[in-house]
């Protein structure tokens, strides 16, 4: 059995396909055959924002699709409705897509790479017989916040439900940082009712975990040396990243929701050598109105060249007053390509953990603006433990003024320590040569699926 076609299962939202998606190209590399399952709502974005398909026939990655319950319009950013549609619809779905794959006669599956928060799909593997691996795209810590639900429960730090009885801070390990009540992830979502069926879910999905092989996670030994010792289980093959000079616009484009426009790279290389402030939110972050009028400002404050991300379905209006003539705005960035560019001064960013790899593997120091999730940890972990970024204040009003994002760049950009650690801490993450722990496991996970 040489080369094995993994099954791949992320859950339908853009950091979670990007990151199993980065995965499955380490795979190819080593000669795996990937079967990549989206939802087909997802799968529709994915095939409209990819420039060339022509090549899509002969690629290793074969991009397929299941139903995930809801209708044409959903609401799919109800994360608790698409939590319950998938559970009550997916399972049975995915059975009869493998069964029709396994009965054709073609290449059989031979392992699900199930995102944990997809956890059902290792029960329908276990009922095909068929190896069970999971992945978790965000950070380590993250993942033992999850793993320890029934402890977190147990010492009264989470009610039944999922949420924080007190506030404060509690440590999981001594071997991790403290973490903030207010950063358990899933009850960060803002909405009480969401929160409780997105923690049922999660819940639900862990019952499975005993039937995964593996855990395999997007970070690295040098990042989180703490959590990993903690969390003996997962193991990290990051950072994953795809090469941002992969000639292939397909190959660099596969799994986005949204095309990528290309005329920003020519515009940087216009751009004098860390000059452009990158500021890109990821694909949930909505901000009301006025909380964009002042982003828009305080970019202009700045006096300094931006590239800013506004995303498509961003229904705002620009204020009057916004002169945007120092900046370039797209719908979507080839990010990779964006944060490798010499003339990148740093990434104001939502904290997404994709984004934090991206930009630790390049040396870009962090404004941090989380939105959600896991994402408010992550910024306390940037600024807090790495030490390469700041964060932003809000008045009274829960507003960032522009005053205060004009004040946070200048002393961000300013700050020799913060930029000489990012490129310390570049070093020592994109040290993934072969020999390094990152790479001994996918090589040992590889061998693996290949037995």
């Amino acid at each position: 059995m040489n080369n094995p076609n993994v099954l791949i299962v992320p859950f339908p939202a853009q950091g979670h396909v990007n990151s199993l998606m980065n995965f499955s190209q380490k795979l190819v590399d080593h000669g795996c055959k990937i079967t990549f399952v989206n939802t087909d709502f997802t799968h529709r974005r994915v095939m409209s924002s990819m420039v060339k398909q022509e090549s899509l026939h002969d690629s290793p990655i074969k991009l397929v699709s299941i139903p995930d319950g809801l209708g044409p319009d959903d609401d799919r950013s109800d994360v608790g409705k698409l939590c319950d549609a998938i559970l009550s619809t997916m399972p049975l779905m995915l059975e009869k897509f493998i069964e029709d794959i396994n009965l054709n006669g073609g290449d059989k599956i031979t392992c699900i790479i199930s995102d944990v928060i997809m956890g059902w799909s290792l029960e329908v593997g276990s009922k095909l017989g068929i190896r069970g691996v999971q992945f978790w795209t965000s950070s380590a810590t993250m993942f033992a916040l999850l793993d320890n639900i029934p402890m977190l429960i147990e010492d009264g730090i989470i009610d039944s439900d999922g949420f924080p009885i007190t506030k404060g801070t509690f440590q999981i390990s001594p071997s991790m940082p403290k973490i903030d009540k207010g950063a358990i992830w899933w009850s960060n979502i803002y909405d009480p009712t969401t929160e409780k069926k997105v923690f049922k879910y999660l819940v639900r999905c862990l019952q499975n975990s005993n039937l995964s092989e593996w855990c395999i996670c997007n970070t690295t030994y040098e990042l989180e040396p703490g959590a990993l010792s903690y969390v003996p289980k997962l193991l990290p093959v990051g950072p994953l990243v795809r090469s941002s000079d992969n000639t292939s616009a397909t190959a660099g484009s596969m799994g986005q929701f949204w095309e990528e426009d290309h005329s920003c790279i020519n515009w940087l290389n216009q751009q004098p050598h860390c000059s452009v402030l990158y500021v890109a939110f990821g694909s949930f972050t909505l901000f009301d109105q006025n909380q964009f009028n002042e982003l828009a400002l305080g970019l202009d404050l700045t006096n300094r060249p931006f590239l800013w991300v506004v995303r498509q379905d961003n229904k705002m209006a620009y204020p009057n007053e916004f002169l945007g003539s120092k900046g370039k705005i797209v719908d979507w960035a080839p990010q990779l390509k964006v944060i490798s560019h010499p003339a990148i001064a740093c990434f104001v960013s939502h904290c997404g953990w994709n984004s934090i790899i991206e930009g630790l593997c390049n040396g870009v120091p962090f404004l941090c603006w989380p939105y959600f999730t896991d994402q408010i940890y992550n910024k306390s972990y940037i600024c807090d433990e790495l030490k390469v970024g700041m964060g932003l204040n809000s008045d009274e009003n829960g507003l960032v003024s522009r005053r205060e994002i004009k004040k946070k760049l200048d002393q961000l950009l300013s700050d020799e320590q913060i930029r000489a650690r990012s490129l310390e801490l570049m070093e020592m993450v994109v040290n993934v040569s072969e020999g390094s722990g990152s790479s001994n496991n996918i090589s040992r996970f590889v061998k693996w699926l290949k037995s």
